[in-house]
This record gives C-alpha cells, structure tokens and sequence, in this order.
C-alpha cells in the first residue's frame, strides 16, 4: 500500500495517483484551484484529520503509475486538452442545457429550485464556453510555438504569465460557479419524485464538476508551471 505524505500538495498527490482525484472530489477538499495547498491544510479548512484522510487515501491508491499526461510536454500536453476535456465540454454544455431545461419544464411546478439550478448552469456554461475558445484560438497556439523555439519568442502578450493569468481567474470564476451549483442540487442528489430524466440530468451535472475539475488542475498545476518554467529557461539562454 502506498504511503500518502499530508505534507505534499493536492495537486502533486493527483499527479502522482489520478485515482485520489474522486476522493478529494468526496471529501470537498479543492486539488485543482487549490491544489498548491497541503492536505493538511486543505483538511485543516474542512474539519477534517489529515493523518486520518491520508492514511484512507492510501487505501484508495492503486499503485498504478501516474497518468501520462503528467509527464507531457507543453505541446503534448495542450493537446490531450484539447482531445479530451474541450471535446468532452463542447459536447456535453449543449446536451445538459437541453436536459435541464427539459427537467425545469416537467418539475419546475414541484421544484421551482430548478429555476436556481438552471440559472446557474447556464452562467456555468456562459463561462466556460468563451475560456475554450481564448485557449483554443490564442494561448495554446502560442504554448505550441514556445515549445518549438529555440530562443525567446515575442508574443504579442509580451510574457505568457499574462493570459496565464487570465485563465487562472477564470478558473477561479468558475469553480466558484460549480460549487454554487453543488449547492443548488444538494449534491447532486435527485429529489425522490425525480425522472429518469431528474435523475440522468444531476448525474451529469456531477460528472461535468469532476472532470472540469480535473481539466483545471491539469492547468493550474501543470501546464502554466511547465510553460512559465520553459519561458524563463529559453530567456535565460537570450541572457
């Protein structure tokens, strides 16, 4: 069984076991725009014992090794993005809207929270949508180039850290919003008079929360560290 050090950061323990990322997901502790923090801190702030919560997520590990995206370059790395998570979204934010207009439309009269739940959505929606197209269209080109180059490159942005740092508010924008819609649904968690459709609705909402965040910690903790590191080594050799 592996043994979990509460001093490592939550998003150094989920590149190093993608599987914990479920379990932080359980037990609320934020390893994507919190995952610079400890366990032990992250426990700290949610009541939690951090020799307790570790040595349970030594139990969950499965001793695979760390997922491949965790060793990626830069370029690589934006493309498994692109491949998995931006496809997962542009096919999954239409689908969902229609499905929970679907639900508001049959239980809304019962349930009128929905009318909450589907406000929410839709500004989820509304951020995420735009923050694909700036990474699809103007940071990642520009990560491609700067992976490639042999010298400093100038972008019209001057530095990378600055869009870098835009992303990083709107990441923060919108785990603020998932967690929000957390609450709206109660955890995801179907009323006893919810539909097939109730149902199957919450549980993808559910899932769009794990893998978005999952896609911000691959970000957050690994893509703008890495391309930041690779901007200051090529500006190191331009002396």
């Amino acid at each position: 069984m592996e043994t979990i050090d509460p001093t490592m950061t939550l998003g150094a323990l989920v590149n190093a076991h993608p599987e914990l990322a479920r379990e932080f997901e359980r037990r609320g502790l934020d390893y994507c725009c919190g995952g610079g923090r400890s366990l032990t801190d992250a426990c700290a702030g949610r009541g939690l014992d951090p020799s307790a919560v570790a040595a349970e997520l030594a139990e969950a590990t499965t001793g695979h090794d760390a997922g491949d995206w965790s060793a990626m370059n830069a370029a690589d790395l934006v493309d498994h993005l692109e491949a998995t998570h931006h496809r997962y979204l542009w096919d999954e934010l239409p689908r969902l809207s229609a499905l929970v207009a679907k639900i508001v439309s049959v239980h809304g009269d019962h349930h009128p929270e929905l009318l909450a739940v589907a406000s929410c959505y839709e500004a989820v929606r509304a951020d995420l949508e735009p923050h694909l197209r700036k990474e699809e269209r103007v940071l990642f080109p520009m990560i491609r180039e700067l992976q490639g180059a042999t010298s400093l490159t100038e972008f019209h942005c001057g530095t990378l850290r600055n869009p870098i740092g835009v992303m990083l508010r709107e990441h923060d924008a919108v785990g603020d919003l998932l967690a929000r819609l957390r609450q709206l649904t109660g955890g995801y968690q179907p009323p006893a008079d919810g539909c097939a459709s109730y149902i199957a609705c919450f549980a993808a909402l559910s899932e769009l929360e794990a893998d978005t965040h999952l896609h911000i910690h691959k970000e957050n903790n690994l893509l703008f560290p890495l391309v930041v590191r690779l901007e200051a080594e090529l500006s190191a050799v331009a002396g």
